[in-house]
């Protein structure tokens, strides 16, 4: 059985996870901490990552992320430079590329075929990592690239799912889809009741505790957004009006321009500089 540990990082609400044998392991979901105020990036959650990785002597063959995050910068290009990892997301991701380029007007140059990344996996295929085995889930509604990871009893959603208390991802960035979330999370359903589902953000609604893991009978049981007596019906009309009333996420102009870099900033200017492009009265 593997041995899962979580991170959270407050800033963002974010959870990141390694996940090993006991020798060789994956980080799933890391964050480069930014502030927009100065600008300044670091990687003080990554080095809290890293001091498990160390303390416990793991080899990290690769470090996934489960989608082109909205709201952090992804920490891939740490554990690439630190431990060797291969940078790993859905096959999907040149969609999402695609949708941003014109965004940022990154011009006709910019690869969207997701060769910033080294490994893009899709639907069903698998990762050997020590003696374990990682498959890839496509699971879009979210982002159309959205990837769950199943590594044995456990499932790594991603946005699909948050815990019970809290609901469901948004499905109004580009591309997103009411209709294909709540399939996903059908899908996700129809696993045995057992299976662990570990999340990738926590809000602690009513300031409670983080909580990083809970199990498909539990969101069936009690998801206050989508749960077995949901219709689609229902949750697509819930979540279109609902995704309507809420805020772009604080971070979503400076991340997604990274993100789809896998991780690595914008080429330095000719200071030696790297700068984000913010567009203006876009949205």
């Amino acid at each position: 059985m593997v041995h899962i540990q979580s991170f959270y990082e407050e800033v963002t609400s974010t959870l990141t996870y390694v996940v090993h044998d006991g020798k060789t392991g994956v980080v799933i979901d890391p964050v480069r901490d930014f502030d927009p105020k100065s600008g300044r990036t670091t990687w003080r959650s990554a080095e809290a990552v890293a001091k498990y990785i160390d303390d416990h002597r793991l080899t990290i063959p690769y470090v996934i992320d489960t989608h082109a995050h909205a709201d952090h910068l992804t920490g891939m290009p740490f554990f690439k430079e630190r431990y060797g990892a291969r940078t790993v997301t859905g096959s999907r991701v040149g969609e999402v590329q695609t949708i941003f380029r014109d965004i940022y007007n990154l011009g006709p140059d910019f690869p969207v075929d997701g060769r910033q990344f080294d490994v893009l996996l899709d639907e069903g295929d698998e990762l050997r990592v020590g003696s374990f085995v990682v498959t890839a889930l496509h699971t879009p509604g979210h982002t159309p690239a959205h990837m769950s990871w199943q590594i044995e009893d456990a499932i790594f959603v991603g946005d699909t799912l948050f815990a019970p208390d809290y609901g469901t991802a948004r499905c109004d960035f580009p591309r997103g889809s009411a209709a294909q979330l709540y399939d996903s999370i059908q899908r996700l359903y129809a696993f045995p009741d057992h299976t662990r589902l570990f999340l990738c953000h926590d809000y602690r609604p009513g300031g409670r505790p983080v909580r990083w893991e809970t199990t498909v009978g539990e969101q069936k049981a009690s998801n206050i957004q989508l749960n077995a007596r949901t219709s689609k019906e229902d949750f697509v009309s819930f979540r279109t009006r609902r995704d309507a009333q809420l805020e772009m996420p604080v971070l979503i102009l400076p991340s997604l321009q990274v993100n789809i870099r896998a991780g690595q900033l914008p080429e330095p200017e000719s200071n030696g500089v790297s700068y984000l492009k913010i567009p203006l009265n876009m949205f």
